[in-house]
């Protein structure tokens, strides 16, 4: 391992930024901490700014850049503060930058991702929608400019350490039967169906085993956050759509598995704290502590598995169907995902309506082809609006009930 790596963390004041930083702190020898960015949570920021002094810190707009720089300059800190989404893209890229932490929520974190691709980063990649929206081109893009992806995601990573050491993306040469991804099932892996119609916001953010930011728990309540890990998967590792399964574990222990031809099936086990794929990725090949207590398996006591249920949660039908379709049709799903877990958390719609507007979704667009950046983005804007149409329809029903 280099003596110090500098390392830029995208989306520093989301759960996966500051247990990101939290591993950092434990490994000063090891790290040096480039650049900042956040979105909204400026108090958060400042505080990560005068712990770790970074050169740089980048927010969304020019009032909040202005905001943040007085409040700096009267600290007497020296980081230049930046604003907009070209400053994510130059702080990614930044020749000065050895690790790049790619942890902005959803389709807005994609740019910035393929920038730190482009220059030849090691992108430790926690934004699953660069590959879910864009796939084909962010894997040619890797593959282009020699960039290095580790994937941070509990599920990937475990992947990422259960397959052979050199991997090079062909499963059958590696013996590789099938991937298996272990889902918590969520706080309603229990729940009938008609139990759903009545869920309430913080009941879904509510996730049984893991700290997570509201909209990422939402899609584990609904297990669309497992079929946006089919998608990903399927890109990581070149792996056919009938080549991963997924599996409830509720204990969320193992974190995933690979089986193979002569029928072992390697798992990574550990308790459920973001902190332990974060350590693996930033020390990789080496080990480094994570501050994450050491798994006690007498305590655990006993692990359960059963198969999900695509009837009560059919988000993960829904993916599929959009992995096997290709073109833009996971770009489709992931924005009119985003736009309908958004109308969720506000109160526009009921918890079991999400699946219901996807589907729509997806049925009208039909087939859209994928061919560069400029489709993904095109795809995005069409899903939202179609998504905003149906729940505008879905309001003017419920006004004449």
């Amino acid at each position: 391992m280099k003596s110090c790596r500098n390392i830029v963390v995208l989306g520093s004041t989301g759960s996966i930024g500051v247990s990101t930083l939290d591993v950092v702190a434990r490994h000063p020898e090891h790290f040096n901490v480039l650049a900042l960015t956040a979105h909204r949570q400026l108090d958060r920021l400042y505080d990560q700014i005068m712990t770790f002094s970074p050169r740089f810190a980048v927010v969304a707009d020019e009032a909040g850049a202005n905001a943040l720089s007085q409040r700096l300059q009267a600290a007497n800190a020296t980081t230049l503060v930046l604003h907009g989404a070209q400053s994510l893209e130059k702080v990614a890229a930044d020749p000065h930058a050895d690790l790049v932490m790619a942890a902005i929520v959803g389709i807005a974190g994609l740019r910035p991702t393929l920038a730190a691709v482009n220059t030849g980063k090691r992108v430790l990649l926690a934004n699953k929608e660069a590959l879910v929206t864009a796939g084909p081109v962010f894997m040619e893009a890797v593959r282009r400019h020699g960039a290095t992806l580790i994937p941070i995601d509990s599920e990937h990573n475990a992947i990422f350490q259960a397959l052979p050491a050199g991997f090079g993306g062909d499963l059958t040469a590696a013996g590789v039967r099938r991937i298996l991804l272990t889902a918590s099932g969520g706080p309603f892996r229990d729940w009938s169906s008609e139990k759903l119609r009545d869920v309430t916001p913080d009941q879904a953010c509510a996730h049984p085993n893991w700290v997570m930011g509201r909209k990422i728990s939402v899609d584990s309540a609904t297990m669309m956050n497992k079929g946006l890990e089919i998608i990903e998967a399927s890109w990581l590792f070149n792996a056919a759509e009938h080549q991963i399964d997924v599996v409830i574990h509720p204990e969320s222990v193992i974190h995933s598995m690979v089986e193979y031809i002569d029928g072992s099936v390697i798992a990574q086990l550990g308790n459920p704290d973001m902190r332990t794929p974060i350590a693996h990725a930033l020390g990789y090949p080496r080990r480094i502590t994570s501050g994450v207590s050491y798994l006690d398996l007498a305590v655990t006591g006993r692990l359960n598995f059963s198969a999900p249920d695509e009837g009560r949660f059919p988000c993960l039908r829904l993916a599929r169907e959009a992995l096997r379709r290709g073109g833009c049709a996971s770009a489709i799903l992931n924005a009119a995902n985003e736009v309908a877990v958004a109308a969720f958390l506000s109160l526009q719609m009921r918890f079991d309506q999400i699946p219901e507007l996807l589907e729509a979704v997806m049925v009208e667009a039909g087939e859209l082809p994928l061919h560069s950046l400029a489709d993904v983005f095109a795809a995005d804007a069409y899903a939202r609006q179609s998504a905003g149409q149906w729940l505008k329809r879905y309001a003017m029903r419920c006004a004449t009930l």
